[in-house]
């Protein structure tokens, strides 16, 4: 009953609160402002005659967190009843007022928040300046003011009479509200004092950093507990949001007993809790604009959360979650809407003014009679555990009954599980085995990073409106084969496992219309709608047909995997089973230990591609390019160097590299031929942790001279893992070895990340390069790189030159060095040595 009173009372002098606001007593002057620099020095004459005022395009003026100064000017229209300036918003740092007549200055008056209590023109929280208007004149009000907080400032003007009487109202409202909280405060605390619960503790030390927290904003704290002490008050104000919010947390932690029933969302809270702590203690040393700036940015998120926990507890039947959801839906929108009045996102009036006050009240009384329904339902558990008991023997019927449904169903999604999809698959090869049947898997990518980032809660939830989503998309797939038919269930997809699901079509009908398929795939690759946000699952696609690709359902599924985890499936969603990229058959099997065996009795070979001048038309290096020429079938260097880093063999084989590569520089260097060798190198090689160890004790061990031995890595490669390999490279570097970035322009790699690689030379990528004498956007790409490139201080290769125009063009647009078939293909040391010897017998290549 008492507090139906006090919220009655508090209603009608909120409702009397709000016609004094709109009394005509009062009125809001239209303004003009002025914003200088925080250092500006001018004078209140100097700023009256400037001619850079602007109109005021709200009532109330709101500029957020800024440090500039913000000068207003506004006219006295009606000098006989607006005699009272009032400022409301009491955490001002300075104002200077200024009221002139006839553009003279009569009186001036400097305080703010800074200054003690007792300098204030008027002993009040907010900022009141008395205007003593003689009649007759033309009055003018100019204002000056600037803050580490939130720069707002609403103002009106005033009859004396009137606005004292609107303060005592607004003194009576406050002190029911503070009234409530004090109620609420000494209640539980006694409660506490008598149970020895920490929970009621919690929530005092919450309620009374709420009071503090209002009262601060009111300036009521400052007038009351410190009011010669400006400096303690500033602090106070920044410290006791975050601490406020740090009660907050201990006592909903304790209220919901997260511990014991979510220890994920109680990790969570305690993480929470955490940064609000740390963020009081840094209050004590940064400056107040920052720390309120970040108290505010930390408090939004943290209500946000807290309100949240309540309607999740709901929905997993806490029995305290109901008040407590209520209550925190009060605050925490009481909350918002002061912060978003603070950060000046929506405009000051009394809801956004007193959101707080009246979110804390509300949430006050209903957590306390959610604490004293808690001690009630304590006692009634123990009668429903008694009960609980007469339904466990149907429970555990009910539990054999799921048991046969899980033998055949996935329990979280109620999809038919792998079982009955061999089943079903299989039903269908025995009755038709001349049909074609195609097996598409569904694998969902990025469910790991979501179960980390929401939780594994969260993800069943986003698993099963994801499994609903694809079935009812699947459904209307042409040629969809239902895996299972009964009253109530049609099911057109079946979960192999919790994130990978399965579907069956008849190939011939679903391949007669690929644009209805790949608009499906467009649909089911869209990320899922979970409590408001976008969920990208990164589903991907593999298709295996029968008979093409396995006669039955192990190796057909087998084969759907083996697709849905190829590159061309990450690039385009979906993608067929392809023999020839399958790295898990018996003859790509068969190739990797061909391979080995190759390493090991040196059945490889490297070949050489010429690096040319174009300024002085000199050979000043080769690349080293990778051949297997003794295999009966010839294996494209692409594919070794793909199946090396599938299988492992990449280090080994980058070893062997390194190795001969230094070889052949000892003999070019016996011959007189030019030494600088480049060597490309695998992301894999970059990744090994020993990998710039080896590169610096080979090189001492063939007294390689620094430059003379070069590393190609590809732009695309190096953003797999850029930190470890900008790293890896760095080592390299110090080693000696340059870098060289291979393939420029064929990938999306960050230029500041490149900029940061200890890179001398860029190597033009040959799709650039093919076409440049006939496509204009090439010339324009290419020339921009090359003058890019030369202002960032590389030297730039153009690959893939095949023509003499292309050469010509490139030698115009300043480009250094040139490789490709115009000079000659890669060949054999000894074949590379007799077209060195045969240049000067030849037409020298030489864009002049």
């Amino acid at each position: 009953m008492k507090l139906a009173r006090l919220l009655a009372a508090l209603t009608a002098l909120l409702t009397l609160s709000l016609h004094l606001h709109a009394a005509p007593a009062s009125y809001i002057p239209e303004m003009e402002y002025l914003r200088l620099a925080p250092d500006a020095s001018v004078t209140a004459s100097e700023v009256m005659a400037s001619d850079q005022w602007q109109r005021l395009p709200d009532q109330t003026p709101n500029f957020g967190y800024i440090r500039d100064q913000i000068w207003l000017r506004f006219p006295v229209t009606d000098a006989s009843n607006s005699n009272l300036l009032e400022i409301s918003y009491p955490q001002l740092d300075a104002i200077g007022f200024y009221l002139f007549k006839d553009n003279r200055l009569l009186r001036e008056v400097i305080t703010g928040d800074r200054m003690p209590f007792s300098e204030r023109p008027v002993q009040h929280p907010h900022f009141l300046f008395p205007l003593q208007l003689a009649p007759g004149g033309n009055y003018q009000v100019l204002l000056r003011i600037q803050t580490e907080g939130a720069m707002q400032a609403p103002l009106r003007l005033w009859n004396n009479r009137s606005y004292f009487e609107k303060a005592s109202v607004e003194s009576q409202l406050h002190a029911v509200y503070y009234g409530i909280l004090i109620a609420v405060i000494c209640f539980n605390l006694f409660v506490f004092i008598a149970l020895k619960e920490a929970v009621y503790l919690f929530y005092v030390l919450s309620t009374l950093g709420y009071l503090l927290l209002v009262g601060g904003l009111n300036g009521i704290t400052y007038q009351l507990l410190w009011p010669e002490s400006p400096t303690i008050q500033n602090r106070a104000m920044a410290m006791i949001v975050p601490l406020a919010m740090s009660c907050t947390l201990m006592f909903s932690r304790a209220f919901l007993r997260l511990k014991q029933v979510s220890p994920k969302m109680d990790r969570l809270v305690l993480a929470v809790l955490a940064l609000n702590l740390a963020m009081a203690a840094a209050n004590l040393f940064i400056d107040y604009n920052t720390g309120m700036r970040l108290s505010v940015a930390l408090v939004i998120p943290s209500s946000l959360l807290l309100t949240f926990i309540g309607p999740l507890q709901w929905l997993r039947g806490n029995p305290q979650a109901m008040y407590y959801t209520l209550a925190w839906a009060a605050l925490t929108l009481g909350s918002a809407i002061t912060a978003a009045n603070k950060y000046g996102w929506i405009p000051n009036s009394f809801i956004t003014s007193y959101g707080m006050e009246l979110g804390s009240a509300l949430e006050a009384m209903l957590l306390s009679l959610a604490l004293a329904i808690r001690i009630y339902r304590e006692r009634q558990d123990r009668l429903h555990s008694r009960e609980a008991e007469l339904h466990a023997l149907e429970a555990r019927r009910n539990a054999e009954l799921q048991l046969m449904d899980q033998a055949l169903h996935n329990p979280l999604t109620g999809l038919p599980n792998r079982s009955s999809f061999e089943l079903r698959m299989s039903e269908l090869i025995r009755r038709n085995p001349k049909q074609r049947l195609g097996i598409a898997v569904i694998h969902l990518n990025n469910l790991y990073a979501v179960t980390k980032t929401l939780g594994h809660r969260n993800t069943d939830r986003i698993l099963e409106l994801a499994s609903r989503q694809f079935n009812d998309v699947t459904r209307k797939v042409p040629g969809i084969v239902a895996i299972e038919q009964s009253e109530g269930r049609d099911f057109y997809l079946a979960s192999l496992d919790p994130q990978t699901f399965a579907l069956i079509s008849y190939a011939d009908r679903t391949e007669s219309v690929p644009r209805h398929v790949l608009r499906d795939i467009e649909v089911i690759r869209q990320p899922i709608d979970f409590l408001g946000m976008q969920i990208p699952l990164t589903p991907q696609l593999g298709v295996a047909i029968y008979p093409d690709h396995g006669t039955d359902v192990n190796t057909l599924i087998r084969r759907a995997v083996i697709a849905e985890g190829s590159e061309r499936a990450r690039e385009r969603g979906v993608a067929y089973y392809k023999p020839s990229k399958d790295s898990y058959s018996a003859e790509r099997l068969t190739l990797v230990s061909e391979l080995r065996q190759a390493l090991e009795l040196n059945q490889l070979t490297l070949y050489l591609q010429p690096k040319q001048c174009l300024k002085s038309g000199d050979i000043t290096g080769f690349e080293a390019l990778i051949r297997w020429p003794d295999r009966e079938r010839q294996v494209p260097p692409h594919e070794v160097i793909e199946l090396a880093e599938q299988t492992g063999l990449i280090k080994p084989l980058t070893r062997w590299v390194l190795r001969e590569a230094l070889e052949i520089r000892e003999k070019l260097a016996a011959k007189g031929a030019p030494t600088r060798i480049a060597v490309n190198i695998s992301p894999n090689n970059l990744r090994e942790p020993d990998f710039p160890v080896f590169v610096q004790r080979i090189m001492q061990s063939y007294q390689c001279s620094a430059g003379e031995l070069a590393f190609e890595v590809t732009e695309t490669s190096m953003m797999q893992d850029p930190a470890n390999s900008l790293k890896a490279l760095k080592a390299i570097n110090a080693a000696g070895i340059p870098l060289s970035i291979d393939d420029f322009g064929s990938g999306y790699s960050s230029l500041s990340y490149i900029k940061q690689l200890p890179a001398s030379e860029i190597k033009i990528d040959r799709s650039l390069i093919t076409e440049l004498a006939e496509r204009e956007e090439d010339r324009v790409i290419v020339r921009t790189t090359i003058e890019m490139c030369h202002s960032l201080g590389y030297t730039v290769v153009a690959e893939g030159v095949e023509s003499e125009k292309t050469l010509k063009l490139l030698e115009s647009m300043g480009c250094d060095l040139v490789q490709g078939y115009i000079l000659a293909r890669p060949q054999p040391f000894d074949r590379i040595i007799d077209w060195l010897a045969d240049q000067p017998c030849r037409s020298r290549i030489n864009a002049s």
